[in-house]
């Protein structure tokens, strides 16, 4: 029973974690397009727009 039960592991041994670094990607790559749209609404908001167009002015002046 322990060698077919070694034989088995040894068989499976590494398998388990196959699918783990695409499972790793999709939530890194889902990370960061929740953090763009984050950025995108926060640098198209009214607020920091007129800062940064300020700040674009004072440099041009």
């Amino acid at each position: 029973m322990r060698k077919a039960m070694s034989r088995l592991m040894a068989r499976f041994d590494g398998r388990a974690d196959a699918g783990m670094t695409t499972v790793e990607y999709a939530v890194g790559t889902l990370a960061a397009v929740a953090f763009a749209g984050v950025l995108l609404k926060v640098l198209t908001s009214d607020a920091v727009q007129s800062a940064l167009a300020a700040i674009v002015q004072r440099a041009l002046q």
